[in-house]
């Protein structure tokens, strides 16, 4: 593989990898709406016998947000769960050829399940649904398009990894996975 491919797909990657990273970042930012909306809800609900119409909806969609967008993120990080004992025994070229097989089906997956959510969310702006679960009744498109943004960029990171893993199988250095920042606990 000459140099120059090798150095644009190091750049390619991180540039995937920071995408995902902003991604993550937004969605630990919806965290604060979701707990605001939550003890709005409890206190009205259980201080003044007054509980919301919107909470359930509210906070089942920002929870949903909050892991839409930051699927992509752990992947870009490593953070996802696996069976270590197996990675860690078996010589770096081989486990990057096993990855490299299983994001190869991760990323066909995720990408047939991005079209079928962008067509689905197509269909639901043009029908106007809404959830029908309150009389808030929201409509669901904004909700849907998080869909489409966060099976997306999971597609777009595991392609991603697909190269890394390549580089890997080749002999070259893959890029770093980015860190995790550091745990409170």
């Amino acid at each position: 593989m000459a140099p120059r491919m090798i150095a644009a797909t190091r750049r390619l990657i991180a540039a995937i990898s920071r995408l995902s990273t902003w991604s993550g970042r937004i969605g630990a930012l919806v965290v604060t709406p979701l707990v605001i909306a939550m003890v709005y809800e409890v206190l009205s609900r259980y201080l003044f016998d007054a509980p919301t119409q919107w909470a359930f909806e509210i906070s089942y969609m920002l929870m949903g947000t909050v892991f839409l967008l930051g699927i992509s993120y752990a992947l870009a990080v490593d953070a996802h769960v696996r069976v270590d004992f197996i990675h860690q025994r078996a010589p770096r070229r081989l486990t990057a050829a096993w990855d490299l097989i299983c994001y190869v089906i991760l990323t066909g997956l995720f990408v047939w399940m991005t079209w079928a959510l962008f067509n689905n969310a197509l269909k639901v702006m043009e029908t106007g649904e809404t959830t029908g679960l309150s009389a808030w009744n929201p409509p669901v498109w904004p909700y849907r398009l998080v869909y489409v943004a966060g099976f997306g960029l999971m597609a777009l990171q595991s392609f991603a990894r697909i190269l890394g893993c390549a580089l890997t199988v080749l002999g070259h250095d893959a890029p770093e996975t980015p860190h995790q920042p550091e745990s409170a606990a």
